[in-house]
């Protein structure tokens, strides 16, 4: 059995991505991240080597959940006409909306605020790294093929960071959300109210750079 799926393993990245994102990584202590885990805190120790270590094991952690939710995306060298890129842009954003309603994605979200807002994090630039840059270009080159646009242009450079970050906002501003729409949290027909509206955003977006 490979380490990352050891159980102890995993109870700890999960109780410190809450512990992170709850109290920030200076002040969460190893002991209570440990007492969440169910577990003692020699185990952080032997798993990790430290908490340094298992604050970047939390940053893989997340990279590898967004990926499997990206994981519709073709390489780069793919060609599709310009019906087939939209489609793969419309799984995907329906499988981001999916993935970002869920409670599971809480924890993740709070880690990763806290972290982007940390002075001297190491975890924007391990995740730029692992995840963003790769799975931002590989967005880029489609919608370049369902436009016609350069995939390097700034404009689509921007256009793909506005598609996430809409899809973003419903887990961001989730209780302002919850609070206007009158939702107890993300029913699954709330879920699917919001990929409507992002579905039709999108197909809008791309009706305006084709036309």
């Amino acid at each position: 059995m490979q380490e990352t799926e050891h159980p102890t393993r995993t109870s700890l990245i999960q109780a410190a991505l809450r512990q992170f994102g709850r109290e920030g990584f200076a002040a969460a202590s190893t002991r209570a991240i440990a007492a969440e885990a169910g577990t003692n805190i020699s185990s952080i120790a032997y798993h990790f080597g430290g908490k340094d270590e298992l604050r970047l094991a939390c940053a893989d952690f997340v990279a590898a959940r967004i990926g499997q939710v990206a994981r519709v995306l073709p390489g780069t060298a793919l060609q599709l006409t310009p019906a087939g890129a939209q489609q793969i842009l419309r799984r995907l954003l329906r499988r981001m909306v999916l993935f970002l309603t869920a409670p599971a994605a809480e924890p993740v979200v709070a880690f990763l605020l806290r972290e982007l807002t940390q002075p001297n994090s190491p975890i924007p630039d391990r995740l730029y790294h692992t995840l963003i840059e790769s799975r931002h270009r590989a967005l880029c080159h489609i919608w370049s093929m369902a436009t016609g646009k350069p995939a390097e242009s700034e404009d689509v450079k921007l256009a793909v960071f506005s598609i996430v970050g809409q899809a973003a906002y419903f887990r961001l501003a989730a209780p302002v959300v919850q609070r206007r729409m009158d939702w107890n949290g993300y029913p699954p027909a709330a879920t699917r109210a919001i990929a409507r509206r992002l579905l039709f955003n999108l197909d809008a977006i791309l009706e305006a750079e084709n036309g």
